[in-house]
Formats: structure tokens, sequence, C-alpha cells
């Protein structure tokens, strides 16, 4: 059974799309869109958010999807907890295949391939749109200047650990250049 409603406002039914020429796309969301994304997306601010580009007939089955995202996104820092505004430009290419069969194994890798997806009723710029955003955040957003300091922790009575005593070559390294270096003033 075929799906009636699409998924978004924006998205295409498969069957009504040219297969001799290219369908393009432009969305802009609203302000109240962004808010509601931000929120979703545990965001500080979304702002200038836009996606365009165009689907396109590859051979007789398949259809390729190819845009431009860009959006200013507002973030706490890693570090600090302070606002980090980014700007993110990516390009976007998906290619929806009809005779795509997904594995359901348990032990199956991932895909070397990740722009590849099985072709359905619809193909929808909205959802690749916020999947885009989503993989182009930065996992660990900095404020200019925040670096993590070094915390050194241990039970009363115990000498802690600090990071060079983890480095151990870093010892082993400083005591070779002693040896091969001669002393100074023997000769």
């Amino acid at each position: 059974m075929s799906q009636q409603t699409p998924p978004s406002p924006h998205a295409f039914r498969v069957a009504t799309l040219k297969q001799n020429t290219e369908t393009r796309f432009s969305l802009r969301p609203d302000a109240s869109a962004l808010k509601t994304m931000a929120q979703d997306l545990e965001l500080l601010g979304l702002r200038k958010l836009s996606f365009s580009g165009r689907i396109l007939a590859e051979g007789s089955k398949d259809w390729r999807l190819t845009g431009k995202l860009g959006a200013t996104v507002v973030q706490p820092c890693g570090v600090t907890l302070d606002p980090v505004s980014t700007r993110i430009d990516e390009p976007v290419n998906r290619m929806f295949l009809s005779g795509y069969v997904e594995e359901d194994a348990p032990d199956v890798e991932m895909p070397e391939d990740d722009t590849v997806e099985p072709l359905g009723d619809w193909i929808d710029p909205e959802q690749i749109m916020l999947e885009a955003l989503v993989l182009a955040l930065p996992l660990y957003p900095r404020s200019e200047g925040a670096a993590l300091g070094e915390s050194v922790f241990a039970e009363p009575g115990v000498s802690p650990m600090r990071d060079e005593d983890a480095r151990p070559f870093a010892g082993l390294a400083a005591l070779k250049n002693q040896l091969s270096d001669p002393e100074p003033g023997k000769d």
C-alpha cells in the first residue's frame, strides 16, 4: 500500500516527477519554524536556514537530489557554555535507488556510500535538509579562547596522577636526548 499523504508540504511524489527535466526546490523556513527546529535540536538559536537544489532522474528508475544547505546556528560552548555562532555551508547529495535493499542482519556494517537511500513514494527535501543540518553541526563548539584545564583528583593521602604521568615515553625521550647530547664543558 503506498502512502498518499506527503511527509511534509515540500515533499515530491516520485510518480509525478518528470523523467526528462529537473525539479527545482528552495526552502527557507519562517521564524516560527526555525524556533521549533532550534528547540528540537537543542540549539540556542537557528538563523538563516536555507536549502535549495534540484532532483534529477538517474536512469529509468532512480533519482538524484543535489543541493546546498546554509545556516547559522548558535550552540553552547562545550567548555564555558557561552553562546557560539557557527556558519554552515554544505553541499548535499542523495541518490535514491529503486532496487536498494537494506541489510537487516545484526552484524551489518555501515555502507561506504552514505548518500544512497532506498526510493520510496516521496522525496522530501525538508527531511533531507534537517538530516544534513544535524550532520553538519559541530560536535564540540568552542568559544574564542576557551580551553579545558587540567583536572587533578585523588583520594586523601594518595598522590594524584597528572596528564604528564600518563605519558611514560615523554620521559624516555628526554632521557635519550640527555644521553645522546655531550655534556657541556667536556671535550
